[in-house]
């Protein structure tokens, strides 16, 4: 069995972070949208509003609750892409070429579902 290279544990400590700083920043951002919408007597099992990126940053200096709600969705969604595109690097500079195909192919098919859910919705 072969040990793994110092670099790679570098690279995977690192990542690791970083996959951990979103997911509690994921956290706090849903956190706070919820408080929010309790706050304003809105109930969070009621419907919410749809999404629209470019208000969001103005919605969030607004302290608009569904601002804070869909940026932690998304950041809870960028965290496995995030993962594999982190893995997609560490293959191409670990001179892996068919693992890091992989890692692209699977990129593919987020990106198709993404797609297919905007067109479709």
């Amino acid at each position: 069995m072969t040990r793994p290279h110092p670099v790679d544990r570098r690279f995977e400590r690192r990542l690791g972070r970083l996959l951990i700083g979103v997911t509690y920043s994921a956290v706090v951002l849903l956190l706070v949208g919820v408080v929010l919408l309790l706050a304003a007597g809105i109930s969070p099992l009621a419907g919410g509003p749809s999404f629209e990126p470019a208000d969001l940053a103005a919605d969030l200096l607004a302290l608009e609750p569904a601002a804070f709600l869909w940026l932690g969705l998304l950041a809870v969604i960028a965290t496995p892409v995030s993962r594999v595109l982190g893995a997609a690097a560490g293959f191409v500079r670990g001179g892996e070429p068919l693992m890091a195909a992989i890692a692209v192919a699977i990129l593919g098919v987020i990106a198709v579902g993404v797609l297919a859910a905007l067109l479709g919705g």
